[in-house]
């Protein structure tokens, strides 16, 4: 399998999950890195009209999470921790978070991801740890 075949498994995996269909998020993944738009609906705001952090948190850790199992052909990847700071507040338009692997060793990899609004201004920003888990990556969860 190339790298290729690998990212485009993983990107399949991904919009196969039902939340991530129902929030409308994409991906795009490549050796290390990985970017995820999402689009910002008003149905999926809290109480004070803007997007509600559990989509922060899904753009964020998505981006991570992808960027990591980049780099692992065999296995899905855990989070095991992941820090989210918001910055700003939006209501509107699509927002993109790029993930990044920032180090890696044999147990773990350390991840960042920055949310962006359409103006291209940072909105949320997180770290996260991912290891290796016993999950195989099947078609079983959408890696097909």
């Amino acid at each position: 399998m190339t790298n290729s075949d690998h990212y485009i498994k993983l990107e399949n995996m991904m919009h196969s999950a039902q939340f991530v269909q129902l929030a409308g998020a994409r991906v795009s993944i490549k050796k290390g890195e990985a970017h995820i738009t999402l689009p910002v609906r008003k149905e999926l705001y809290h109480a004070a009209g803007a997007m509600h952090g559990a989509l922060y948190f899904l753009a964020l850790d998505n981006a991570a999470f992808f960027a990591a199992n980049s780099l692992v052909e065999d296995v899905f990847v855990l989070t095991t921790s992941f820090t989210t700071y918001i910055t700003r507040p939006v209501s509107e338009g699509v927002v993109k978070s790029i993930g990044k692997v920032v180090n890696q060793n044999h147990s773990q990899f350390i991840c960042e991801s920055i949310l962006y609004d359409s103006n291209d201004k940072e909105i949320a920003r997180a770290t996260g740890i991912f290891i290796r888990s016993k999950i195989p990556l099947s078609d079983k969860i959408g890696y097909k």
